[in-house]
């Protein structure tokens, strides 16, 4: 087989990159009492010792400078249901929980109801990666609800698992 050479352009780039399916997962916490939080398809298990889980954040998100020095970040790895739910975390404008279950920790890490998995994190560290940030968070305790099965980024379309 021989590789065509191609230029590395954005579209180009986002057509492979899009070739691998993922998970999707929503980050958030409590700030002053409101809910913030985000939508990320950029997310992979570390680590079991120490329980480690990354996140890739682009370097222009305004959410993340709202949440990155906070004690409790939520993980919520979503679940099939969220189709709705994971376009309005993924907007830049508008109350992105509405409709949403939310339950919210003393510490204030924020979950989704009907999530396949909750990781209650801290930020263990950030690495600089080109555009983005690759924050690598600390899982403190979890919740997996493995009756539930997770929505899927693919070819950027969300999907469901087919059985």
């Amino acid at each position: 087989m021989t590789l065509t050479h191609t230029d590395l352009d954005q579209a180009t780039l986002r057509q492979a990159y899009a070739q691998f399916p993922s998970g999707v997962v929503a980050i958030a916490a409590e700030v002053d009492g409101v809910p913030v939080g985000l939508a990320a398809s950029s997310f992979v298990a570390v680590s079991i010792d120490p329980p480690l889980v990354a996140v890739c954040i682009q370097n222009t998100s305004t959410t993340w400078p709202r949440l990155e020095g906070l004690r409790s970040i939520g993980v919520s790895v979503l679940g099939e249901a969220h189709n709705e739910a994971v376009r309005t975390l993924a907007a830049k404008t508008g109350d992105r929980f509405a409709g949403l279950d939310l339950q919210t920790t003393e510490q204030g890490a924020v979950f989704i109801g009907g999530a396949t998995a909750w990781l209650d994190t801290t930020i263990d560290q950030q690495v600089p990666a080109g555009d983005h940030v690759i924050a690598l968070l600390r899982i403190h305790s979890l919740e997996v609800q493995s009756e539930i099965d997770p929505i899927i980024f693919h070819a950027s379309k969300f999907r469901k698992l087919q059985a």
